[in-house]
């Protein structure tokens, strides 16, 4: 029985030798399949081991180039989109002739006026104002060359310009990616028996929906504002005084009627009060009239006596 099991194994650890043997060999021989693998990817390559790797980083490199001057191409084939914005601080006699003109001129040009503010300065009897207009791009170089002419003096004018074509264009690949998104999710709507697949997709289909919104509402945004140009103008009105003269010595005939005026009335005053005196205290005064009578009367009657004697 001993005989038996001491066979069994020594049979087992020789099986298992071979096997190891095998192994070893099997690794060697792959070793050597890779080793002659990685020789004909040098010699393909120019000798070079990372040749395969530098070919497919180049030609990514050259894809997102391509990618690029395609994205510049088509920026410079399309109108360019610029939003325009001016400020202009100008003074004028008379403000709301100004006005009126820039006005008529914002109409005449297909324009329109955002806000008009008007506020007056008390102390030197002027009025000011500001005046925010959107004019057609077309026209608004002309449009402010035409304020800036109809004024007396400008105080400052600036011009700024922001470029938005590109974001225009962005917006543009966007809204067709959601659109192609949106058809295939109305085709799968179609498809779908399941409720809980039509849930899902109803739900996925809103928030496309809701993106393509967002994006068609920044394009008509954008889109307005590069047509029209906003121009903002601060208005000033300049009265023109003499210097050293005092504005109510200009008025002489005003002067010349309110003196009059109050001299007219200070005579019915005087009048007025004069004859309510008078006829107010009349008992008064007929009291001490004939007290004033009498004793006249007896001072002249003592007096002629005085005499006689």
């Amino acid at each position: 029985m001993k005989k038996w099991l001491i066979i069994i194994i020594v049979f087992a650890f020789s099986i298992f030798l071979a096997a190891c043997s095998n192994e070893e060999q099997s690794s060697d021989s792959a070793d050597k399949a890779a080793e002659s693998m990685e020789k004909n990817i040098t010699e393909e390559s120019g000798g070079s081991p990372t040749g395969t790797s530098n070919s497919v980083n180049e030609q990514e490199d050259r894809q997102s180039q391509e990618a690029a001057e395609s994205k510049e191409n088509e920026i410079s084939n399309v109108n360019r989109k610029i939003i325009y914005t001016a400020n202009l601080s100008i003074q004028v006699k008379d403000y709301q002739k100004a006005v009126n003109d820039i006005q008529t001129q914002v109409s005449d040009r297909g324009g329109y006026v955002v806000e008009s503010n008007m506020y007056g300065d008390s102390e030197k009897g002027s009025t000011n104002g500001q005046m925010t207009i959107r004019i057609p791009q077309d026209q608004f170089r002309e449009f402010i060359q035409l304020v800036e002419e109809g004024s007396s003096e400008v105080l400052e004018s600036s011009i700024s310009g922001q470029d938005v074509t590109e974001e225009y264009i962005d917006l543009e690949s966007r809204l067709k990616s959601k659109h192609v998104v949106e058809n295939r999710l109305l085709s799968f709507m179609e498809q779908a028996e399941k409720t809980e697949d039509l849930l899902a997709i109803s739900e996925d289909l809103a928030k496309v929906q809701g993106e393509i919104e967002q994006i068609t509402g920044r394009m008509k945004y954008l889109q307005n504002k590069a047509d029209l140009a906003t121009v903002t103008i601060q208005i000033q009105e300049n009265n023109v005084t003499i210097s050293g003269i005092n504005e109510d010595d200009l008025n002489t005939w005003e002067k010349t009627k309110q003196q009059f005026l109050k001299s007219i009335n200070f005579l019915i005053s005087t009048f007025s009060g004069l004859f309510v005196f008078l006829f107010g205290n009349l008992p008064i005064l007929l009291v001490l009239g004939c007290i004033g009578l009498i004793t006249f009367l007896i001072v002249k009657k003592s007096t002629k006596n005085k005499r006689r004697d």
